[in-house]
């Protein structure tokens, strides 16, 4: 699959591509995008069933890194540097492992190569539960939400993929989302499985989802690989501290 992107700034250094994570989309990276394009050529990318990029079944780690792959091809940019955040970040790290001819470094973001098991199936619930049966604009549909999704961050975050109007829905494949939400949640790569190119793991943290016990995964498949704590920052770091974020991004990219 060719997946939709969004493109910016220009260098002689290898691409960077930016992966964002369950229910985001490219332009979640615009502040950093912008950051990071003034010295190179920045692409961030929808992954399927987001954003602008095409709708189908499937969403396990090796299908949306072959997604990726497919999608670099296309825009001949040979070995980049890739960074991702959660669901991208897991993308990031299957693609390095499947493709490591395709990727010079590597930054994760608040993820670790383990299987999860949070409230997205609820989340997913709650969004295909919402009337769209009649005009319906954000705010009716922000309240219409507030019952099941009470906090109103993450409610906010979730209708950046809602259209309002006469005929209200979702941009994102919803269907195709609450099917693979144990593959989403999931890790379908061995512990035996190793990328011995460079790894940054950034991590929040405000954040549970990289503790101790994650680390010791995340080391044992990338044995170059190192961790810096943004502290304060929750899970989604490039949005809490963006210049924090974007500064251990450029220093680990040189």
């Amino acid at each position: 699959m060719i997946l939709a992107a969004v493109e910016a700034g220009s260098g002689t250094a290898p691409s960077l591509v930016l992966l964002h994570g369950l229910f985001g989309q490219a332009r979640n990276f615009t502040t950093v995008q912008r950051h990071l394009a003034d010295r190179r050529h920045v692409v961030a990318l929808d992954l399927r069933n987001h954003g602008a990029s095409p709708h189908a079944d499937g969403m396990a780690y090796a299908t949306l890194a072959a997604d990726v792959a497919e999608t670099l091809a296309a825009l001949d940019l040979g070995r980049c540097d890739v960074v991702g955040h959660s669901m991208g970040g897991k993308t990031a790290m299957a693609l390095a492992l499947a493709r490591p001819d395709l990727v010079r470094r590597l930054v994760v973001v608040d993820i670790a190569p383990v299987a999860y098991k949070h409230a997205n199936a609820a989340l997913v619930t709650a969004l295909q539960a919402l009337p769209l049966g009649a005009p319906l604009s954000r705010g009716q549909a922000d309240r219409a939400l507030a019952d099941a999704i009470p906090n109103a961050i993450i409610r906010s975050f979730l209708l950046q993929n809602f259209h309002a109007g006469e005929q209200p829905g979702w941009r994102c494949g919803l269907i195709e989302i609450a099917a693979a939400i144990p593959q989403i949640e999931g890790w379908d790569f061995a512990l035996s499985s190793r990328f011995d190119g460079e790894t940054l793991l950034i991590r929040g943290g405000a954040s549970d989802y990289v503790g101790e016990a994650e680390l010791v995964s995340f080391r044992a498949i990338f044995p170059r690989g190192w961790i810096e704590t943004v502290v304060g920052a929750a899970h989604w770091v490039h949005a809490d501290a963006p210049e924090r974020f974007v500064s251990l991004v450029e220093d680990s990219l040189g």
